[in-house]
């Protein structure tokens, strides 16, 4: 078997652990352990087995001046990132959920043109707008004909805000990634987030009543902290040193039909009209975005 069907395989398992997290960590929350006491078990865990792995590779120095960068690389793709993530999904749906997420490549392309000043043309602004009218149809009308959720709105707008937050941390570290070893970047990066994270969810997770949590919601927490944090990221990795980045990105289109259909199976979510006519939007404005242009120029 070649690295590429290797790599194929990587990402998508990967993307499926992504897919199943949805609903998985939705049943942990906010029962069992409270949105964010539950980032601090899993960025806690990451650091961990980042910083283990890292004892194993050759020592590497990150230079001063990264740091910055890297620092702020924590507060956008894991503080607030995973924040407003677990927040949000405590309060609304995994499908729903799933589904805002592939904004993030619209976003992306957004914060792209603003700090890059990568040019845009009619079919990507098109494709922005329509892909956000989608986000906000889902936003506000998301929950119509039920759903298990708190307050969806407030949860699919968090979710939003963790896309965008996400989408802004890939364009900060896009160059800074390539000058070291991934492992290397990513304790560091790790590290400073959950520095970030634990003010907020020391206090929740201090409060989890462990004795009388069911064996069953200690395996979905971790697997959640060990698959879905640092199996993912380690498979991502390989995929990427294989693959273009573009061909491992549109696996995240994947995502919201593996939830829909984990979720569906195990009775956690339902769909409405709303939810599919939102859904059709977001990815037809991902496809206007995404699609290359016929005629290659050079930029």
């Amino acid at each position: 078997m070649n690295s590429r069907i290797l790599a194929l395989i990587a990402t998508s398992i990967a993307t499926i652990i992504y897919g199943i997290t949805f609903t998985v960590a939705k049943e942990v929350m906010p029962v069992y352990i409270k949105p964010y006491g539950f980032i601090v078990l899993r960025v806690g865990g990451a650091v961990t087995v980042f910083w283990a792995i890292g004892l194993f590779l050759k020592k590497e120095s990150i230079e001063k001046k990264d740091f910055k960068r890297i620092i702020m690389a924590s507060f956008f793709g894991i503080a607030l990132n995973m924040l407003t993530f677990f927040k949000g999904l405590s309060y609304t749906t995994p499908i729903s959920a799933s589904v805002m997420m592939v904004t993030t490549p619209i976003l992306v392309m957004i914060f792209a043109s603003i700090i890059l000043k990568e040019k845009l043309f009619l079919r990507k602004i098109a494709g922005v707008v329509i892909g956000l009218v989608g986000a906000v149809i889902l936003i506000l009308y998301g929950n119509a004909g039920g759903g298990d959720a708190k307050n969806m709105m407030i949860g699919n707008f968090l979710v939003f805000v963790n896309a965008a937050s996400y989408g802004l941390y890939l364009v900060i570290v896009r160059d800074i990634i390539q000058k070291y070893n991934p492992i290397v970047f990513v304790k560091w990066l790790y590290l400073f987030g959950f520095l970030m994270v634990l003010p907020f969810g020391w206090a929740e997770l201090s409060e989890v009543a462990w004795q009388s949590m069911p064996p069953n919601i200690y395996m979905k927490a971790g697997f959640v902290v060990v698959f879905a944090t640092c199996i993912t990221y380690l498979f991502n990795l390989f995929a990427l040193s294989k693959l273009k980045p573009t061909t491992v990105s549109v696996f995240i289109y994947l995502q919201p039909v593996i939830a829909s259909i984990y979720a569906l199976l195990v009775g956690s979510d339902t769909v409405n009209t709303i939810k599919i006519l939102a859904t059709a939007l977001i990815f037809t404005g991902v496809y206007l975005v995404s699609k290359r242009a016929k005629v290659t120029t050079n930029k």
